[in-house]
């Protein structure tokens, strides 16, 4: 009975992983050392690609990277962080969540060496919005944009239109389309519960457009009212288009029924029943089927254009930050491949991800458009977050939403900007 509890005794010791205690902690081997956890929200097809980025580091490093993905991540990692037990890195898609975890005092500031990268290899807005109360947090990797005019191709080339720069070259095209007989815009909003995000996005970036960021920043950290004459102003160039009844395809009554990502797809019907479209990167997914299976002759794209010219021509739209909870050396290697093109390009050849890099490698897009959308995003002189996401919850996501849906059936926009005015919460 001894000899056989001994030799239990032997196995165990020899089977459970080994552990060092010292002043009551626990410390984990080395091996699990070489580990690096990952939290997010990407899921599904977006998850997959993102386990292609790893795998260069993971070969070239021989640290093991775990990606964890969440449909309810927003919610899981507050409630990861205030049980004492975060990931080593989080993938955050709202710069407000950084925000509320250095405020806790669970972030590890970013340190010399990879600031120093980040001044290196990414335009100054990104390394603004990775920063809080003077230090700097997030590397962001995966973004996306919103500041895009779709349009069809072959068929606009074939009616002898021109791109437009500007905005009155812009509304001499509308003019010439109306002229032909044609609609210039096809335009919805619909999207169920969250009916009016797409016209808050067009209402942000005529704020950047007509106010410029520093007004922009002011107004989405509410140190101006939001009906502010600087919002009325970039809402009377959104009027001009959207109440207008020749320059919208079934007129401003539709808009609101009309589903978002249906909206596109008229521009490539035969003829087109409207020629242009804004929107993201991500509308190329609700074009028709055989529009997405030969995007490069189909489909054409250019930048929102300019208003004022001291403004340049601003993009709009979002991204991924990763954040440190725990400061390992295994840790700080995988933050810094983040901000390397390396860690992009298997994304990028997959497809469905824009990204900041500035010496990204434009020929490893998967396809021209995704590489000419690039190039816009790289090359803009302002890039700010969608102004939504950074507003409270109540706002952004609520009253926000709604009085953009009013405006558009008829509800005057001082109403409108007014009562959005009132929703934002006592500070």
């Amino acid at each position: 009975m001894y000899k056989k509890g001994l030799a239990v005794l032997f196995v165990l010791l020899f089977t459970i992983p080994a552990v060092v205690f010292a002043g009551g902690q626990k410390e984990e081997s080395a091996d699990k050392e070489k580990t690096v956890v990952v939290y997010g929200a990407f899921r599904g097809e977006e998850a997959a690609r993102f386990e292609e980025v790893l795998k260069p580091f993971k070969e070239r490093t021989g640290i093991d990277v775990i990606y964890e993905g969440s449909p309810e991540f927003e919610t899981q990692i507050v409630v990861q962080v205030e049980a004492g037990n975060p990931p080593d890195v989080a993938a955050l898609p709202q710069p407000g969540l950084m925000r509320n975890f250095v405020d806790r005092n669970a972030l590890v500031p970013l340190w010399p060496q990879i600031i120093d990268r980040i001044e290196e290899n990414y335009t100054p807005a990104w390394k603004e919005l990775g920063s809080y109360k003077g230090d700097v947090y997030g590397v962001f990797h995966r973004v996306n944009a919103k500041s895009f005019v779709w349009y069809p191709k072959k068929a606009f080339e074939a009616a002898g239109y021109e791109v437009p720069e500007t905005w009155d070259e812009l509304q001499a095209l509308e003019e010439q389309i109306i002229a032909d007989g044609g609609v210039p815009w096809s335009i919805g909003i619909e999207s169920g519960g969250a009916t009016g995000w797409p016209a808050t996005d067009w209402l942000e970036d005529l704020m950047l457009r007509t106010a410029g960021p520093e007004v922009y920043d002011q107004w989405v950290n509410h140190e101006i009212p939001f009906d502010h004459p600087a919002v009325k102003e970039a809402a009377r160039y959104m009027a001009d288009i959207w109440l207008d009844e020749e320059k919208v395809l079934g007129g401003p009554a539709v808009i609101r029924q009309t589903n978002f990502g249906d909206a596109v797809k008229p521009l490539f019907e035969d003829p087109p029943k409207a020629w242009l479209h804004r929107q993201g990167n991500f509308i190329i997914g609700f074009m028709q089927e055989r529009v997405q299976a030969n995007v490069a002759e189909e489909v054409g794209v250019f930048a929102f254009p300019s208003i004022n010219e001291k403004y340049g021509t601003p993009v709009l739209g979002g991204g991924d930050q990763f954040v440190v909870f725990n400061d390992r050396p295994e840790v700080r290697q995988f933050m810094e491949y983040l901000t390397t093109w390396e860690s992009g390009a298997p994304w990028a050849a997959a497809g469905g991800a824009l990204f900041p890099h500035q010496d990204q490698d434009f020929s490893d897009y998967g396809s021209e458009i995704e590489a000419e959308l690039a190039r816009i995003l790289v090359n803009a002189e302002v890039f700010r977050f969608d102004a939504s996401d950074l507003m409270p919850a109540e706002v952004g996501a609520g009253t926000f939403w709604t009085g953009m849906s009013d405006f558009v059936t008829g509800v005057d926009i001082n109403t409108v900007l007014e009562e959005i005015e009132e929703s934002w919460p006592e500070e």
